[in-house]
């Protein structure tokens, strides 16, 4: 690290964490995040209203986190990053426009950045600079999408997606399937906990979109909506015969299931483009069978990858802050301050203009 690399600030409000990252280059110098999952986990889901509200209550203090944690004060750093699409539309608008009232306030130049590619950069705090090209598998609760990135600030169409999910992302069917077993939410780390004592292959589920037909439409795409339907009825036909549910069985044969399918289509992309490097990122990305399956059958066609931490995985302020550093290293032209929140903004477009 270096005094003459940018300072970034970045701010994250896509979901229900609010997060604030501080990075010098490819340093991490804080990542302050204050989550309101617990105000959603009686509803068995995030509620907008009630993720916005929480942004609205947690920003200031989590920004002076974040500089107290850095060492820093707010008119130290060079650049505000901050996501301003995909996500929900009433959490973006609050993250928004704190990093417009920031940037207006300390004359800084602000940078909107597309959520999906800020999980990509933030692999850049670990591991160093991201080969380009790279193939990403990105996995949430809202996204299941492989990207081929030859340059992660989307200069020259250096994001271009191979294929996404038709239904239910990864992280979505995780949840639901928690459910359905009586976990609670966020279901990921709990089905990833208890799968560990059960059978991956006790329960033989569907692997969606891998049959010759569909690769044929779809092979690059996902689809989990009907292994998340085949995995209540096989609960269903359990407790109407009145036998218990395995409940470890079925959480480790579903997740099998899950991390099959992604790594399968993931190191087919990689080698049908003949990209050798393979990073995962989003929350799904910290589940232990996902990392380790990628490993095994990655080393086997000589294909490296790269996850972040568990930590930087989930949502945060330091994806942001990393894709806006690189943003400024790159001499990419900042965004204008009447920058929207976009809720559905296409991973194409990685810097508002």
């Amino acid at each position: 690290m270096t005094r003459d690399e940018p300072l970034v600030l970045g701010i994250e409000t896509s979901c229900d964490e609010t997060g604030v990252g501080i990075v010098r280059g490819h340093t991490l110098l804080a990542d302050a995040v204050a989550s309101s999952v617990e105000e959603h986990a009686r509803f068995g889901g995030v509620v907008p209203e009630v993720a916005s509200r929480a942004h609205l209550e947690a920003m200031v203090p989590t920004i002076q986190r974040a500089c107290d944690t850095a060492g820093v004060a707010l008119s130290d750093v060079d650049a505000i990053a901050v996501t301003h699409g995909p996500g929900l539309a009433g959490a973006l608008l609050v993250g928004v426009a704190s990093a417009k009232a920031l940037a207006l306030s300390l004359g800084k130049p602000i940078y909107g950045v597309n959520h999906l590619a800020a999980h990509v950069a933030v692999d850049q705090l670990e591991h160093g600079p991201l080969p380009e090209p790279c193939l990403a598998l990105l996995v949430s609760g809202g996204h299941s999408s492989l990207l081929k990135v030859t340059d992660v600030t989307g200069a020259d169409h250096g994001v271009d997606p191979l294929g996404a999910t038709i239904d239910d992302a990864a992280g979505e069917a995780f949840d639901k399937v928690a459910r359905l077993l009586g976990l609670p939410f966020p279901g990921g780390p709990h089905i990833d906990r208890v799968a560990r004592e059960g059978d991956q292959v006790a329960i033989d589920f569907p692997r969606g979109l891998t049959a010759r037909r569909d690769l044929e439409r779809h092979r690059f795409d996902f689809s989990f909506s009907g292994l998340k339907t085949a995995v209540a009825r096989w609960v269903e036909a359990r407790e109407r015969s009145g036998e218990p549910v395995p409940v470890a069985d079925v959480a480790a044969s579903f997740q099998e299931a899950v991390c099959d399918v992604l790594v399968r289509k993931a190191l087919d992309a990689a080698s049908a483009e003949g990209i050798e490097d393979l990073m995962i990122g989003g929350g799904v990305a910290a589940n232990s069978r996902l990392r380790a399956l990628a490993e095994e059958r990655a080393s086997r066609l000589g294909i490296r990858v790269r996850v972040p931490r568990p930590g930087l995985c989930t949502d945060n302020g330091a994806m942001v802050a990393a894709l806006g550093s690189t943003m400024v290293a790159r001499g990419r032209t900042p965004s204008t301050l009447d920058l929207p929140a976009d809720s559905s903004l296409p991973v194409t477009e990685v810097l508002a203009g």
